[in-house]
């Protein structure tokens, strides 16, 4: 069992690198900001955060947002955390060509990247030790509308992520719209090739898992 668990965390740190590839790839297109980044960006602008910090407030609310939904926490939520910020500094700091500056190959590079996020998120979320914590909110509101395809749930939050973020004063651009909409939908059609249902995963939380190892 133990080597069982030790394996799942190796399939983690593999599903949220192959993750952050898919997150450089958006960034390295240079079409606009992500949803989730417009809101750091609009939070930055009304108070004395810097966008870093803007997105660690933002991820602290998400977990608690989590919690209220009743998802539990577990080691991938955690090496998620440590991890997948590092793993895209990574790849943005020795992938050895300039950022894109053309729009059409900029929209196939993020559409590339929507593929190896979902990818990654399938590989780290059937290891059954909790996601990160803002798929976990995705998860958990696909749970209460179980007749939406999840693709379409993430659609639904990241419009709501990215209006308020507009409101806030994030900028918005071509690329923005795209990830708001084309990212759900990349999600639905690859989970559909390769038969994956991000809510029927079970998943242990960190003291079920401490304790198998512990035993």
């Amino acid at each position: 069992m133990k080597k069982k668990i030790i394996a799942g965390w190796i399939r983690i740190i593999i599903g949220l690198f192959v993750f952050a590839f898919g997150v450089h790839l958006t960034i390295f297109a240079n079409i606009g900001l992500a949803p989730w980044d417009c809101l750091g960006m609009g939070i930055s602008f009304h108070t004395p955060l810097n966008y870093g910090l803007s997105m660690t407030l933002i991820a602290l609310i998400v977990l608690g947002i989590d919690l209220v939904l009743k998802e539990k926490i577990g080691y991938g939520t955690i090496i998620d955390a440590l991890l997948t910020g590092n793993f895209v500094q990574f790849f943005n700091s020795f992938n050895p060509f300039p950022l894109n500056d053309s729009l059409w190959p900029g929209i196939g590079i993020m559409i590339a990247g929507f593929v190896f996020m979902a990818l990654g998120m399938a590989v780290y979320m059937k290891s059954g030790q909790c996601c990160g914590p803002r798929d976990a909110m995705l998860v958990g509101l696909g749970k209460r509308m179980k007749k939406i395809p999840i693709g379409i749930v993430e659609i639904i939050l990241w419009a709501v992520v990215l209006l308020i973020g507009w409101l806030l004063g994030g900028p918005v651009g071509i690329g923005t719209v795209i990830s708001t909409f084309g990212a759900g939908i990349v999600m639905q059609l690859v989970y559909s090739v390769i038969r994956f249902e991000p809510r029927e995963v079970k998943h242990r939380d960190v003291i079920e898992i401490s304790k198998e190892l512990l035993s």
